[in-house]
């Protein structure tokens, strides 16, 4: 779904959609755009989605956590297409600095309560064992009759 189809949703369902408010969404609009208009090279191929759509295609894979398989699929585009858009996307929004969440400090002077705190773990690494070029098994293979 392109950004076009969706801008006249209403401000609870567009943030229902892509997990922010319209005015946000616009915000990060034009920071990924101004900052792509004071870094781009005029060389290449134009890209195929506008400044909105990947911003709201980069929302969409924080909001879902679906695969770019599915998110290429879903907007017509090739899977790294779609990996290189939304890291991108992601750095511009991460050195811009306007969407941070206030400090630890700012946060623990806060004068109302926490009650309760929500751990995302659904991206852990899997510990494994190292690999070596020592033998699996116990004894040596010429040991064994």
């Amino acid at each position: 779904m392109s950004y076009e189809q969706i801008k006249d949703l209403r401000p609870a369902l567009f943030k229902r959609y892509c997990g922010v408010k319209p005015d946000t969404f616009q915000t990060m609009v034009r920071v990924v755009s101004l900052h792509l208009a004071e870094t781009r090279i005029k060389t290449g191929r134009p890209p195929k989605l506008s400044i909105a759509d990947q911003v709201l295609m980069t929302l969409e894979y924080w909001r879902e956590y679906r695969t770019f398989f599915h998110i290429a699929r879903t907007w017509g585009l090739h899977e790294s297409s779609v990996w290189r858009t939304i890291r991108r996307v992601e750095d511009i929004l991460t050195k811009s600095k306007a969407f941070n969440l206030p400090g630890k400090k700012k946060l623990q002077m806060s004068d109302h309560e926490i009650e309760f705190i929500v751990v995302d773990v659904a991206e852990t690494p899997v510990e494994r064992p190292k690999k070596s070029k020592k033998p699996t098994t116990a004894a040596r293979r010429s040991a064994i009759l």
